[in-house]
């Protein structure tokens, strides 16, 4: 694979951190600095990580993985999302605060969630012979640029309320998920 075409993978499997991103920002009001470090980092050690665990399992798994990835993905982001919108509808703004999604294990289903294609791109990868290392280390780079910027722009973004921000953020998850479910069945 030469860079430009590299490159290009890095930057389509990046936007699902990136979005996701943007809209935590925009749902929480802002991110603070530890929030922005957290959300960037697990997103790009995941994104490094799950084609380096693809093209690793490429012999074996590949028939299983990319039979049930799509169903995950969406289980996981639809899950996230439902419990923003349903926090979103809670009775004070002191529980939709109250939990962060950049912390434990919400972050951690994220970072799974949004990295599965490239889990996905990894099986490919190893299907044809080719070397991972420079894939990987340019996804986890391209990622944390990406939604670095997503932060810093969210952050920016200012919505009236938290709580209807708090529903958008989830929906946009939840659409996500059904993006991902829609382009595998279809074939995209």
């Amino acid at each position: 694979m030469d860079l430009a075409f590299e490159i290009g993978v890095a930057a389509s499997l990046a936007l699902d951190a990136c979005t996701v991103t943007l809209a935590l920002a925009v749902a929480l009001g802002g991110l603070a600095r530890r929030q922005v470090f957290r959300l960037v980092w697990h997103f790009a050690l995941f994104q490094a990580m799950m084609p380096v665990l693809g093209w690793s399992a490429a012999r074996l798994f590949e028939t299983w993985i990319s039979a049930w990835d799509h169903w995950l993905a969406l289980g996981l982001l639809a899950a996230v999302g439902g419990k923003m919108v349903i926090d979103g509808f809670g009775k004070d703004q002191a529980s939709v605060s109250a939990s962060d999604p950049t912390r434990g294990w919400s972050l951690v289903v994220l970072s799974m969630a949004t990295s599965i294609d490239a889990l996905a791109v990894g099986l490919s990868i190893g299907l044809v012979d080719q070397q991972i290392w420079r894939p990987a280390i340019l996804i986890g780079f391209v990622t944390a640029a990406m939604a670095l910027g997503a932060a810093v722009f969210g952050s920016r973004l200012r919505m009236a309320s938290a709580r209807r921000a708090g529903i958008l953020g989830g929906l946009i998850l939840i659409v996500l998920g059904c993006r991902i479910l829609v382009e595998h069945l279809s074939g995209s």
